[in-house]
């Protein structure tokens, strides 16, 4: 499925697909699920731009290369270039919408990479690792510290996590991020995972939402 940055309305959003900015271990009872330190610093990590697909009434993952783990995260939209120390109010110019995202792991490989000290890129940079949905515009939340995302699989809540529980809130990572790496207009913030990660399986039913301002259903194919 080829992927374009859009609207929850349809329109689309004509910045190139830029890469995908992450955080790992930025909700501290995710990390302590998979038995990870708490990170004194944020733990950055990127994935491409050609990783990404659209959430749609469907999508595919890897059925060969092991178990393959949901991360539902908030994603936030780049819409304007960011300099290596923006502040606050260019921080904020620069955002262009949010949106709900899977960011998806090949988590037997990571371990194995894990375990010998080596990149997660082959665990997290796959095609159709990076699964996201149309986005809200960036006047839909007040107050960045009071953002949640929830997915469902199969009827059951599996994550449920609200933006005041991470541990580099969203405007002070961005301001982290930019000063590693340049951000662009079509890059996007994948702001890390609240607990309850576990396997994605075929046939799975998924409801994957920003509470309140968006909402999509999609299966696992």
């Amino acid at each position: 499925m080829s992927y374009q940055h859009q609207y929850v309305d349809g329109t689309r959003i004509h910045f190139p697909v830029g890469k995908v900015v992450c955080i790992g271990r930025n909700y501290a009872e995710h990390a302590k699920e998979l038995d990870n330190p708490v990170p004194t610093e944020p733990l950055l990590f990127i994935k491409p731009g050609s990783c990404v697909v659209p959430l749609e009434s469907s999508f595919s993952i890897p059925v060969d290369r092991g178990s393959v783990h949901y991360e539902a995260e908030i994603a936030v939209l780049i819409g304007k270039p960011l300099s290596p120390r923006p502040s606050v109010e260019e921080v904020l110019d620069a955002i262009s919408g949010f949106a709900p995202a899977l960011d998806l792991t090949l988590r037997d490989k990571q371990a194995e990479l894990k375990a010998k000290g080596l990149p997660w890129e082959v665990a997290k940079s796959f095609d159709g690792a990076a699964v996201i949905a149309p986005f809200v515009s960036n006047a839909t939340f007040a107050d960045l510290a009071d953002i949640s995302v929830r997915l469902t699989i199969n009827g059951e809540v599996r994550q449920d996590g609200n933006s005041s529980l991470m541990l580099n809130p969203i405007v002070p990572m961005i301001q982290y991020m930019a000063g590693c790496f340049s951000l662009q207009a079509g890059d996007v913030i994948l702001t890390g995972t609240p607990a309850g990660v576990g396997p994605l399986n075929v046939g799975d039913e998924l409801v994957l939402e920003l509470p309140g301002a968006s909402r999509f259903e999609s299966s696992v194919c």
